[in-house]
């Protein structure tokens, strides 16, 4: 019985290169609260929780706190923090042994924690049939702590398993620059602000791009909804930051006061 458990996870393995090249849809929700301390500056607190695998798997969660500031009419800088919980996913690696023998190492997925700062400017100019445009240059830096995690060794010809002792992922840092155009439609006391953007993560090359379409909800004066599907769009990423083509339905909450 055990064999046969062994062989079907064997099978499950070898056709998992064959699953990750398919596309996932997942659910983005949001809720963030920003406080006007005055004129120029203004503080934010926000969540949200995301799902992968066609909405069955819980992808991650994440709270962060932010500071903004309004450097003119046109130009605004923030900074912010993000702690992160990860589901991370199970990594497939195939090798062959100097004798010859097909292997496997099998690290399966795991929740780590990840840290995340970024410092952002952004310049925005207004047309005066409502027309907004901006573009938001933001560095961020992401932290992945050492962790010590689960990984089985497999030899194919033989259908072994064996726990890979002592076995730790290590930390690894990563920089990105997130290059983000956006134009909305922004006419006062409007119930509805359509917008759209695309926005681009460069790390020595394109490694994902974002389109985003949706609208704001004015609900009241202090209270909006945000409702959005973004196509995240994923490019030379390595074995280590993988991630599949995505399809996002989003729906966020802000309240400011």
């Amino acid at each position: 019985m055990e064999r046969n458990r062994l062989s079907a996870l064997l099978t499950l393995l070898m056709v998992c290169t064959a699953v990750l090249a398919q596309s996932e849809g997942g659910l983005i929700l949001g809720v963030e609260a920003e406080k006007k301390i005055d004129r120029k500056l203004s503080v934010g607190l926000e969540a949200d929780l995301r799902s992968r695998n066609d909405f069955k798997t819980l992808d991650r969660w994440s709270l962060g706190l932010s500071a903004s500031y309004k450097l003119s009419k046109v130009l605004k800088a923030d900074a912010g923090y993000q702690l992160l919980d990860y589901n991370m996913r199970e990594k497939v690696e195939y090798y062959t042994s100097q004798k010859g023998n097909a292997k496997i190492k099998w690290r399966p997925g795991y929740w780590g924690v990840k840290h995340r700062l970024h410092a952002s400017v952004t310049g925005s100019y207004k047309l005066q049939n409502g027309l907004k445009f901006s573009l938001r240059e933001r560095w961020q830096y992401t932290y992945r702590p050492e962790a010590e995690t689960e990984r089985y060794k497999m030899n194919i010809a033989r259908q072994t398993m064996t726990l890979d002792e002592g076995y730790t992922r290590g930390g690894k840092g990563k920089n990105q620059l997130r290059s983000r155009l956006q134009v909305e439609l922004d006419k006062k006391r409007a119930l509805l602000t359509p917008f759209a953007s695309m926005e681009l993560y460069n790390s020595w090359a394109i490694e994902k791009i974002r389109y985003t379409v949706g609208t704001d909800i004015r609900l009241a004066k202090q209270h909006s909804l945000s409702v959005y599907y973004r196509f995240q769009d994923m490019h030379n990423v390595d074995e280590e930051d993988y991630d599949p083509d995505m399809h996002y339905v989003g729906l966020s909450y802000k309240f400011k006061f």
